[in-house]
């Protein structure tokens, strides 16, 4: 194990390390966020080596192949930095983290069965964190984690080896991603960002490196918790609105209004902030992020009953596509049991690929629990098997010819696009369309059997 050339609590060591790109930056985690974070550093001129237990991750990258082909910019980025020799990858953290002056974890924190966040991710590099880091090293957390995770758990994990101690021969630092899936280098170019450390000097080093890599508002929090506290406090808002207003479509629809022309005449109003209502809420940041300020009040016993209740609006999201479905049968005349239905899109949000606790997984599930035989387009997961279903290679019309019905789930661009008149060609015209892209008057022209989450 070899000392850290940078002192990572001296501020001017480190202002000269970054002057004349000596830091040396490891990345644990180089997945959706990870990745862009690493291609990031090493644009900057600062050598930088990205770790994951993805063995065919890190050899698609070593071969110079770039895996995350719905991120705009990026390409390029990682083409530069790998003729560049400024990026490289490796599986052995062992190797990796010694040899590094800042360690970044860029780790997912999942939910388990019963809603519970997953740290075990962190806990684990932690440990190993604990047995390879080199004195006087940096290690910032980008995961979005509780408030106190790193005093009350990290800290004391990479402790205990009796080696290192936090503010003696080591530091530690948050700096919460803040970036959407899909438009990760806009928004790490323009979005503010916040710092949080040990302690001010702690926080003042990790301001100084990211606003050389990154040049965006750097916010100053008191310490770590706070900082954590604010990232979990903006994403759970988005979630609870969204609750708010899928709440609204469900009474809408009973009142024959449409909630789209409530939405955008609302709007106008100065202070509305704008949310939609859909088939659910899924992806790596909302719904976790509730449950883990729900954990949170759990373990300290608070009570956040509007983000309990916001979370089981949004979970029945999908049960109500299927009863819009299924009122959609009745109208028809024909059995749900053995119909073709067609979902368009399965990544939980438009543009990605990327299916983590997407809302169509659970209509599918129930979809089949009805007898319904279920087919798939989706344009970033075409021609692959997700759910035990061949997606399908395009959105042709022998496709839509054999189908009784098609759900909307997903806003790809690609669907935007679509004719309407073009789903006339199935067997059934039923469509049912949950994101709001269809015009329940275009529909009815069409003479479809049409059913729109939320449009009266």
């Amino acid at each position: 194990m070899s000392d850290s050339k940078v002192n990572m609590n001296n501020f001017e060591d480190i202002l000269e390390s970054l002057t004349e790109k000596k830091l040396r930056v490891c990345v644990v985690g180089i997945g959706r966020i990870g990745l862009p974070t690493a291609l990031s550093f090493a644009k900057s001129g600062l050598e930088t080596i990205g770790v994951d237990i993805n063995e065919n991750l890190v050899q698609q990258i070593n071969s110079g192949k770039f895996p995350l082909k719905d991120e705009p910019g990026y390409e390029e980025i990682f083409n530069d930095v790998i003729k560049n020799k400024k990026f490289s990858s490796t599986t052995k953290i062992e190797e990796a983290v010694p040899n590094s002056d800042l360690i970044l974890l860029s780790l997912p924190t999942p939910m388990d069965e019963n809603n519970v966040p997953d740290y075990s991710a962190l806990r684990n590099v932690g440990s190993q964190l604990s047995e390879i880091l080199s004195p006087n090293s940096l290690v910032i957390i980008e995961s979005t984690i509780e408030p106190g995770f790193v005093e009350d758990e990290m800290i004391p994990i990479i402790s205990k080896s009796g080696n290192l101690e936090v503010e003696k021969n080591f530091f530690i630092g948050v700096c919460p991603e803040n970036a959407n899936p899909g438009e990760i280098l806009h928004d790490f170019t323009t979005l503010p960002r916040l710092v949080g450390g040990i302690n001010p000097n702690i926080t003042k080093i990790i301001k100084s490196i990211y606003d050389f890599v990154f040049s965006v508002e750097l916010v100053e929090m008191p310490d770590c918790k706070t900082a954590n506290a604010v990232k979990l406090t903006t994403n759970v808002f988005r979630d609870i609105n969204i609750a708010f207003v899928s709440e609204l479509s469900l009474m809408f629809e009973k009142l024959g209004i449409d909630t789209n022309k409530v939405l955008e005449a609302a709007k106008k109003k100065y202070n509305f902030q704008i949310h939609y209502p859909g088939a659910g809420v899924g992806g790596p940041c909302l719904p976790i992020n509730s449950y883990q300020l729900l954990n949170t009040a759990r373990r300290i016993g608070s009570n956040l009953s509007i983000i309990e209740s916001g979370r089981r609006i949004n979970e029945k999201m999908p049960q109500h596509v299927v009863e819009l479905t299924i009122d959609a049968f009745k109208e028809s005349g024909k059995s749900l049991d053995g119909s073709e239905i067609l979902l368009l899109g399965i990544s939980y949000k438009p543009d990605v690929k990327d299916i983590q606790l997407t809302p169509a997984e659970p209509i599918i599930k129930k979809l089949k629990d009805l007898g319904a035989n279920i087919h798939i387009y989706d344009p970033y997961f075409s021609t692959t098997t997700q759910y035990g279903i061949d997606i399908s290679e395009s959105l042709s019309e022998e496709l839509l010819e054999k189908m009784d019905a098609t759900i909307i789930v997903t806003a790809h661009k690609e669907f935007l696009k679509f004719e309407i008149s073009n789903f006339r060609k199935m067997k059934t015209p039923i469509l049912i369309d949950t994101r709001g892209i269809i015009d329940p008057t275009e529909a009815n022209k069409s003479k479809l059997i049409f059913r729109g989450l939320g449009r009266g």
